[in-house]
C-alpha cells in the first residue's frame, strides 16, 4: 500500500475528526471523511473502466482526493495545467493516452476540448469532496503503453517544442514527501496553504503528500482565493490576506509571490504571524530579497529541485539555513558535479521522458542543467543554468539569472531578461510594474547594478512592448522565460544598441 495511503488510515484512526483538507467555504474533510471520499471515487473510477486518468482542475479539495484516488487505485495520473495552450493539451492527452478526465471547469473544459479536437465518447457529473465534477471518456486510435510502476506523469512546458511527460514512480515521490516531511518538520498542528497549482509537482508533493502524511490540515481555497489569475497575475493584498485569514504555518511560494508577500508587509500590511516555513523556489531568488524578508522576521528559506528527480532535491530549514544557498541535500540525494560546474543528483529519480526510452542515467545520476557547488559546510549554492551562461568579450562567465533577479527585486522592474554573449556588457529587457520615466528606470538599474561585479552589470536596456506571459509564448507555467522567444523579438532592436555603441 502507499505510504501516503497508509499514513492517512493511520491519521484517520488516531484522529478521525481532525480537518485533513479545507476548501474556501464548509464542508471540510475530516481525515475520517477523507477515507470514504478516497475509496468512492477510486472504485467508481475502476467501475467506469478508467485507465489514465487526467486531472484538470483549481486548487481546490476535490484535486487532492482524486489525485489520492489514482493512488490508491493505481491508475496513473496525468495532471493538466491549466495554464497549457490547446495544443498543448492535446498533446498531453494524446502522448499518456488519458481516456478518463476530470474537471471542475466546465467551460474551459469545452472550449478546450473542440479547439484541440479531442472526441469525447461519455459524459458524467461527480460529486467529489461536496463538488460536481465533470468526468469524460476519451478514445483514441492507439492505446498508448505505460509502465505499471509509473504513478504520476507531470508534463513539465519545457522552452521550445511538444511539453515532456516526466514519468514518476510511487516510491520516488512518496521517498522526497518523507524528506521533505523531517527537514520541514511538519507536525499535526499545521495549516498549509497551498499557493501554486496542483498540477505542479513542487506543491502536489510538498503540499498536499507532506501534510498528509504528517496528520496536518492542508488548506486548497482555489487560485482565485490566493490572489492568482490566469497564468502569471497576483494580487498581494489577496495573497497576504489568504495567509492570515486562514492561519496558514507552511506555504510553497515562487519567488514573485515572495515579492509580493515582502512588499504588501512592508506598506503596512498585517504580517501572517501564525507562519512557521515558507519554502521559495521555482527559480533564483534574490539574496536582497530574502534579506527583506528576514528583515521582517518572516520565516523564508529557499529551496531547489527539478520534475525529473520528483520536485525538491535540496533546501534549507529552521535548524540548517544558509542565506544566498537553497539549502543542504535532502537525506536521500546525492550529488555530484562534472568538470563544467554542471550539478548532477542521484535519488528518487524519474523513469524517463514518455515514448522517449529509457533515460541515460550514467551511474544513476542525472545532469540537472544547472551549475554550482557545495559550500564548505555542504550547502548547495547555484551559479546558474549550464545553458545559459554566457561569455563576455571580456572573456567573463555570466549566468543571466543571477542579474537578472537583481534587476527583478527592484520595485519598478517586473521582469528581465539580460543578453551579452560575446559582447564588451550587457543589455537588458526590462518590463515595469507601473509607468515611469528614463530617469527612474535607470536609478533602478543603478541599484541593481551597484550590486553586482562589473562584468555582469546591465549597460543598456529597453522596455518590453508588453509583459512577457503564457499568451504570448515569452514564459513558462513555472515563472522562467523563454528566451529564445524574447530574443526574436528584440534581437533586431538589441543589435542596434550594439552597432549604435560600436
Amino acid at each position: 500500500m502507499s505510504r501516503i495511503i497508509a499514513s492517512i488510515l493511520e491519521h484517520a484512526a488516531k484522529q478521525p475528526a481532525h480537518p485533513a483538507l479545507e476548501g474556501a467555504a464548509p464542508p471540510h474533510l475530516s481525515y475520517a471523511a477523507l477515507v470514504d471520499e478516497i475509496d468512492y471515487l477510486a472504485g467508481h473510477l475502476k467501475g467506469r473502466g478508467a485507465g489514465v486518468l487526467g486531472l484538470m482542475m483549481d486548487n481546490t479539495p476535490a484535486w487532492a482526493v482524486a489525485d489520492l484516488a489514482a493512488l490508491h487505485g493505481r491508475m496513473p495520473l496525468v495532471p493538466v495545467p491549466l495554464f497549457f495552450s490547446p495544443s498543448q493539451v492535446r498533446h498531453l492527452l494524446d502522448n499518456a493516452g488519458v481516456d478518463t478526465l476530470l474537471s471542475d471547469q466546465p467551460q474551459q473544459l469545452e472550449a478546450m476540448l473542440e479547439a484541440a479536437g479531442v472526441a469525447v465518447t461519455e459524459r458524467e457529473i461527480v460529486m467529489v469532496a461536496g463538488t460536481p465534477v465533470q468526468m469524460v471518456r476519451l478514445v483514441y486510435p492507439a492505446e498508448v503503453r505505460i509502465d505499471p510502476a509509473i504513478a504520476k506523469i507531470t508534463y513539465t512546458s519545457g522552452t521550445t517544442g511538444d511539453p515532456k511527460g516526466v514519468c514518476l514512480t510511487e516510491a520516488a515521490m512518496e521517498q522526497v514527501a518523507t524528506s521533505i516531511l523531517s527537514c520541514a518538520g511538519a507536525n499535526p498542528d499545521d495549516r498549509h496553504l497551498c499557493l501554486l497549482p496542483l498540477a505542479t509537482l513542487l506543491e502536489n508533493i510538498g503540499g498536499i503528500y507532506v501534510s498528509l502524511m504528517a496528520g496536518a490540515t492542508c488548506v486548497l481555497p482555489g487560485l482565485a482565493g490566493v490572489g492568482l489569475r490566469g497564468a502569471t497575475e497576483l494580487e498581494p493584498a489577496r495573497l497576504l490576506g489568504a495567509m492570515v485569514e486562514h492561519r496558514v504555518t507552511t506555504c510553497i511560494m515562487i519567488p514573485q509571490m515572495l515579492l509580493a508577500l515582502v512588499s504588501a508587509v512592508e506598506a503596512g500590511g498585517p504580517k501572517p504571524g501564525t507562519m512557521r516555513y515558507a519554502a521559495v523556489g521555482g527559480a533564483p531568488v534574490s539574496p536582497m530579497l530574502l534579506e527583506r524578508a528576514e528583515c521582517l522576521d518572516l520565516p523564508v528559506y529557499e529551496g531547489y529541485g527539478l520534475s525529473e528527480a520528483a520536485s525538491v532535491v535540496a533546501v534549507n530549514s529552521p535548524g540548517a539555513h544558509n542565506l544566498g544557498t537553497v539549502g543542504r541535500p535532502l537525506p536521500h540525494v546525492k550529488l555530484r558535479f562534472a568538470d563544467d560546474g554542471e550539478i548532477l543528483v542521484a535519488g528518487s529519480l524519474f523513469s524517463g521522458y514518455l515514448g522517449r526510452g529509457e533515460p541515460e542515467l550514467a551511474g544513476s545520476y542525472w545532469p540537472t542543467g544547472d551549475t554550482g557547488y557545495l559550500d564548505d559546510d555542504g550547502f548547495l549554492r547555484i551559479t546558474g543554468r549550464k545553458k545559459h551562461i554566457f561569455i563576455t568579450a571580456f572573456g567573463r562567465n555570466v549566468a543571466p539569472e543571477w542579474v537578472e533577479r537583481e534587476l527583478t527585486v527592484q520595485r519598478l522592474i517586473a521582469q528581465a531578461v539580460v543578453f551579452g554573449e560575446a559582447r564588451p556588457y550587457n543589455v537588458a529587457v526590462l518590463v515595469l510594474r507601473a509607468p515611469a520615466d528614463q530617469h527612474a528606470v535607470q536609478q533602478a538599474v543603478d541599484a541593481a547594478n551597484a550590486r553586482l561585479p562589473d562584468y555582469a552589470r546591465v549597460r543598456r536596456w529597453l522596455l518590453a512592448e508588453a509583459p512577457f506571459s503564457l499568451g504570448n509564448d515569452m514564459f513558462t507555467g513555472t515563472g522562467r522565460p523563454r528566451r529564445e522567444a524574447i530574443w526574436h523579438a528584440y534581437g533586431a532592436e538589441i543589435e542596434r544598441i550594439y552597432d549604435e555603441a560600436d
